[in-house]
């Protein structure tokens, strides 16, 4: 449909003010919300986040992208509630408990949210223990925690921990940040590794699948 290729190309090129005026239209035009939710903006997203893996763009195009992604969310978020339409799941994110930096936790945020995921954004130095009621409060089945210092890795085998406690596979944990490695994942028996933004989401799928 044009006016939902147009809403995709649009928001490639982080056009946040056109993305909201042709959502507007598309409403208007009694295309269901789903429909728009992911022809339009879901589509437009993924093309982004292709282009960012790929090193095609870079983070100011995504942070763009991102704006105009909400732009359109914002008029659709109350239609679909009013459908009951669900999303792909819900993730739970946090820099842990002693780690203030959250760039990259808050690109992860943003390509989960570009992916179609409800994501419970918990800011930076989250206790262990956060992670787990928030997890639970929102039913979420994924955590994912960021550290950008080696002095607060630690604290991620706590949540992995903790996340165990709830039962076998209930709730799942995905971690990154610049210190962290695939190695120091599988030693503390975290489920998952994002090496980067683009690679998060994509595990994050895969958790969820």
């Amino acid at each position: 449909m044009e006016l939902l290729a147009q809403i995709s190309e649009s928001l490639i090129r982080g056009e946040d003010g056109r993305v909201g005026e042709l959502t507007g239209q598309a409403i208007s035009s009694e295309i269901p919300a789903k429909q728009i939710l992911d022809d339009g903006l879901l589509a437009g997203m993924a093309v982004v986040g292709e282009r960012f893996k790929t090193h095609e763009i870079f983070l100011p195009d995504v942070l763009l992208a991102a704006r105009a992604m909400y732009a359109g969310m914002d008029q659709l978020r109350p239609l679909l509630i009013k459908d009951g339409i669900p999303t792909l799941g819900k993730v739970v994110i946090g820099s842990v408990q002693g780690d203030l930096h959250d760039i990259g936790k808050n690109l992860v945020g943003i390509m989960l949210k570009g992916a179609g995921y409800d994501v419970i954004d918990l800011g930076n130095d989250v206790a262990p223990e956060a992670f787990i009621t928030a997890a639970r409060e929102h039913d979420a089945r994924v955590i994912g925690m960021s550290a950008l210092l080696t002095t607060t890795m630690s604290v991620m085998k706590r949540v992995v921990e903790l996340a165990r406690e709830e039962g076998e596979g209930k709730i799942r944990t995905i971690v990154g940040g610049a210190p962290v490695s695939a190695e120091f994942a599988r030693e503390i028996g975290a489920d998952a590794y994002g090496f980067d933004a683009a690679n998060a989401t994509d595990k994050v799928k895969e958790l969820l699948a």
